[in-house]
């Protein structure tokens, strides 16, 4: 009886340890986009993003200074929507009025898409997009994630 509660367990336990070969297996790895891809991208993730922070006139924006299409093309994105962006950590001088955003940004390589996410303390913005030699088009809906 003793040798059969253990070979029960001991089944049990073991049953616990199976992995499943089906199971998710999605990676992402960083990517670089560039040209028409970057430009339709930061163009649709700044969109987004200006709904979500608010008036340019009273925001200014801090990214990390970076080098990539990217980086070049979301910088532009922003601007082009009227935010005050810096980009060299120098902030200066803040009115009283002005609200400053520090913005995160990251671009990965997942199932053959492109996963673009924009952070805030406040709010993550991610979306995936079908990259194409004439630009991105979104791949699903917009996610939102709003922190308090």
């Amino acid at each position: 009886m003793r040798k059969l509660l253990i070979s029960f367990v001991t089944v049990a336990i073991l049953s616990g340890c199976q992995t499943a070969e089906d199971g998710l297996t999605t990676s992402s790895t960083p990517t670089t986009v560039t040209g028409p891809a970057a430009s339709a991208i930061a163009g649709d993730m700044a969109s987004r993003l200006a709904e979500q922070i608010g008036p340019s006139a009273t925001t200014t924006i801090k990214i990390e200074k970076d080098s990539s299409d990217f980086a070049s093309a979301l910088e532009a994105a922003l601007k082009g929507w009227g935010y005050t962006v810096v980009t060299d950590g120098k902030v200066g001088r803040v009115g009283k009025d002005v609200k400053l955003v520090e913005l995160g940004y990251s671009i990965d390589g997942v199932d053959g898409q492109v996963l673009a996410r924009l952070s805030t303390p406040s709010i993550a913005l991610g979306r995936a997009y079908t990259a194409t030699a004439a630009g991105a088009v979104p791949a699903s809906p917009l996610s939102i994630m709003q922190r308090n």
